[in-house]
């Protein structure tokens, strides 16, 4: 079983006699009856997608997926292209399936993936919950301003925009939360 609490991008349930993978947490929303938290989910078995609301405090039944340990080879239009590590099989994945994951990897990444498979099947993936990524562009950092509270957007190698500080400059390495998009830190790497 596993709680509303502990459900992530990526994590597999069931729902109403479907199995649902998560592709991104749209957030909470609480009122008179109680929490409702948001998810936009992939139905594995008709592909289709949809946002769900459901209850805080609710458990579901997980669904029982296969992993298998991949590399990021190349990214071709939409399509996602991985090497299986063993077999060395080339396993293909859409923007669509990746859901949020997309704008967090790309071929330049030196750490391994883990692909999920619903009936041998391949459905979504797993990532590190930290990863570094490089600022293209963001408006100039403010100088003095270390505190970290207030932000600004910022566009990644990959393409995403994320909130970052404002000391955040161009070409800065950062670390991001891939669980939720949210900024860590600086990457030490430099």
């Amino acid at each position: 079983m596993i709680s509303t609490s502990e459900i992530r991008v990526g994590s597999a349930f069931m729902f109403e006699g479907n199995p649902f993978i998560v592709q991104k947490k749209l957030g909470q929303q609480g009122g008179r009856q109680g929490i409702t938290v948001k998810l936009r989910v992939k139905n594995i078995a008709t592909g289709g997608t949809q946002d769900l609301g459901i209850n805080a405090g609710e458990k579901f039944n997980i669904v029982d997926l296969e992993e298998k340990t991949v590399k990021l080879s190349y990214i071709d239009g939409d399509d996602f292209h991985f090497m299986d590590q063993e077999t060395y099989e080339d396993v293909l994945l859409t923007r669509e399936d990746l859901g949020d994951n997309a704008g967090y990897i790309s071929p330049e990444d030196d750490f391994d993936v883990r692909v999920t498979y619903y009936e041998n099947k391949p459905v979504g993936i797993n990532l590190p919950v930290n990863v570094t990524r490089t600022i293209t562009y963001c408006e100039p950092g403010v100088k003095g301003d270390t505190t970290g509270k207030a932000t600004k957007p910022a566009t990644l190698d990959t393409g995403i925009e994320v909130k970052v500080p404002l000391f955040c400059n161009t070409d800065d390495r950062i670390i991001i939360d891939t669980r939720d998009g949210s900024f860590v830190e600086r990457a030490k790497d430099k």
